[in-house]
Parts: structure tokens; C-alpha cells; sequence
């Protein structure tokens, strides 16, 4: 299982959590791009040549890299806001290729709540966007992932999978939060069997309806017991990133995570398999 190192987003940075997780028997991970944790352009060239050491020296793996949504936006009215965003996204592109991370997490973009400008319009000027960055990642051997977020215009996975069929390229596809979809009202088990085709990794946690929340196994609406044997039967369970996100110990949450989800029927194998 992929570990996602948001947990750590304000305590280590990227290199240094990669560095505990791996001494607890984890090996694979997703590294939010986010100041101070991993921003593109504050790591030196040196510093990007010693993690990728790092990396190749532990045995150890960054499966993707999540771009992020909150500061940029790809849907933005303004020409020269999109185009800072998707200077951003190529700076992550170019990161991923120097550590060998094959997927990149990113947001559709946001739509102003008030006076909002038509949908069209801000399809479009995601369209527009894309016929950048899809060439650019496809040209570099990379995915982008869209994410299902609820702060995003597009928050369902139908809503994603829409622009996924648009845009019509293996290099485009879904990321799909399970804690997102079932605080929006989304069903995450049926998201997953209708849209699994169009989608390259998922993202558990738990969360209630009232407070969108990123918590442990158990703790919230998810149904977990549908939801394993539909990962089972669609994705696989290496294709999924626990994204439990909790400053305070968060070993321990992970460790009681891949003890819980056993309880609920997930066949992650032994400790060590889970590490590989």
C-alpha cells in the first residue's frame, strides 16, 4: 500500500519522512507538493540528486506526486493565472521524471461561488489548459490524476470522468478520494465500479458527513467491507494510497490502519508484502 506523507506536511520535509517510513517497513509513498514539505522550486539540483540516492539506495518508491489545487488554478478566468498554474504542474512534471515518480496528482480547478462565470466558460478554459499540460506529461512518460475534491467545480467522480472521455488520452486519468466522494454524498463503492476504467489510484480514508475529515479506518460512513472487494475485483490494492492525515503519531495511525482494514476484509497479505 502507498503511503501518502501529508501527515508530515509542516514537521519534515519530504526526504525526512521518506527516511522514518522506510525504517518502519513502508516503501512506497505520495508526497504532497506543498512549502516547506517538497516545493520544486526550492530543491536544488543537489538536493533532488540526493533523494533520488535516497530513494534507489532504501529500495524505496514515490509512486505520485500531488500537485495540489488550493494556491493555482487551471480553470482560473484569468490567461495569466492559468498559465502560472501550469508552470506549476511542469515544474512537478520535471521533479517526477528526476525521482522516477510515474503519476502526478492534480485539481481540475476552482470556480468563484459568487457571480460565478458560466460553466462553459470555465470548462473551457480547463480545456485550454490541458491541451498544454496532457502533451507535456505525455511526452515526459507521465499521468496526471484528477482528483475528486469538494472544492473544486468538478467534486464528482462522473463530473471528472466527463473531461476524462473529452480529452480521450492515456495520459489523463483519476485519482479517486473515497473521504471526498462520501462527504459530498458521493457512494465511493459505486464511483469506484462505474467509473474504474477511467481510474489510476485511490485515496482511503475515513470521514462523517458533517466535518469533511481525512481519519482513521472505521471512524466514519465509508463502507469498507464493499469497498475492499470492490478494489479487489477493480484496481488492486497496490494502486492504493492511505491518505489517513493526523500530525500527532502518525506511525501509529498507519500501523492501525493496516490492522484495521484486514478486519474489514482486506487481503493485504503480510507486513513485509504490504512494504514491497
Amino acid at each position: 500500500m502507498i503511503i501518502n506523507t501529508f501527515s508530515y506536511l509542516w514537521s519534515k520535509t519530504a526526504p525526512e519522512a521518506i527516511a522514518e517510513l522506510v525504517e518502519n517497513g513502508y516503501t512506497t509513498f505520495e508526497i504532497p507538493i506543498s512549502s516547506p514539505h517538497c516545493w520544486p522550486v526550492d530543491i536544488s539540483s543537489s538536493e533532488r540528486a540526493a533523494t533520488a540516492a535516497q530513494l534507489n539506495g532504501s529500495g524505496a518508491k514515490i509512486r505520485s506526486l500531488n500537485a495540489g489545487g488550493y494556491d493555482l488554478n487551471l480553470a482560473s478566468p484569468a490567461a495569466s493565472v492559468r498559465r502560472r498554474s501550469i508552470e506549476h504542474v511542469v515544474s512537478v512534471i520535471e521533479l517526477a521524471t528526476e525521482w522516477n515518480v510515474p503519476d502526478i496528482v492534480i485539481s481540475p480547478g476552482t470556480r468563484r461561488p459568487v457571480i460565478s462565470p458560466p460553466l462553459e466558460s470555465v470548462y473551457g478554459w480547463l480545456y485550454e489548459s490541458l491541451e498544454d499540460l496532457v502533451p507535456r506529461a505525455k511526452n515526459a512518460g507521465k499521468r496526471l490524476l484528477f482528483e475528486n475534491a469538494p472544492f473544486c467545480f468538478t467534486p464528482t467522480i462522473e463530473e471528472i470522468a466527463d473531461v476524462i472521455r473529452t480529452v480521450d488520452d492515456d495520459a489523463l486519468r483519476i485519482v479517486h478520494d473515497v473521504a471526498n466522494a462520501a462527504y459530498i454524498g458521493d457512494d465511493p463503492v459505486a464511483a469506484l465500479n462505474a467509473h474504474h476504467e477511467w481510474i489510476g489510484l485511490m485515496h482511503i480514508s475515513d470521514t462523517g458527513t458533517d466535518v469533511w475529515g481525512h481519519d482513521p479506518i472505521g471512524t466514519g460512513v465509508i463502507d469498507w467491507e464493499g469497498l475492499g472487494r470492490a478494489v479487489e475485483s477493480t484496481l488492486g490494492f497496490s494502486n492504493v494510497v492511505l491518505e489517513i492525515i493526523r500530525q500527532e503519531n502518525p506511525l501509529e495511525e498507519f500501523a492501525q490502519a493496516m490492522q484495521d482494514l484486514p478486519r474489514f476484509g482486506w487481503n493485504l497479505g503480510t507486513r513485509e508484502e504490504i512494504a514491497r
